[in-house]
């Protein structure tokens, strides 16, 4: 299994400005999957089995075209580790622990 951290920005296109719902239409999904997404202010953050992530991002653009959104645009970082196993959590713990 491949441990996956990814940053994720979902784009609905052609629903107007105005996309909380949206955005937590594909937070539940996430949560559904088992996956602890972190909110913040122009993405979400989430670390997990490469393929579970991936499955519950299909969920997502599948979930915002079925509330209507003609188009979903994804734009994702993504890091892969297998050295040693690392969360979300530990990585800002350890640039904390160096301000």
């Amino acid at each position: 299994m491949m441990k996956v951290i990814a940053d994720i920005a979902i784009i609905q296109i052609g629903v107007g400005v105005s996309l909380s719902k949206y955005i937590a239409a594909c937070e539940r999904v996430l949560i559904e999957a088992g996956l602890e997404p972190s909110l913040h202010a122009n993405g979400t953050n989430v670390d997990g089995d490469w393929e579970l992530v991936f499955k519950a991002l299909k969920g997502c653009h599948e979930i915002l075209h079925e509330m209507g959104a003609p188009r979903v645009s994804t734009n994702m970082r993504i890091g892969t580790r297998v050295d040693r196993a690392q969360s979300m959590q530990d990585k800002i713990d350890s640039v904390k622990q160096k301000l």
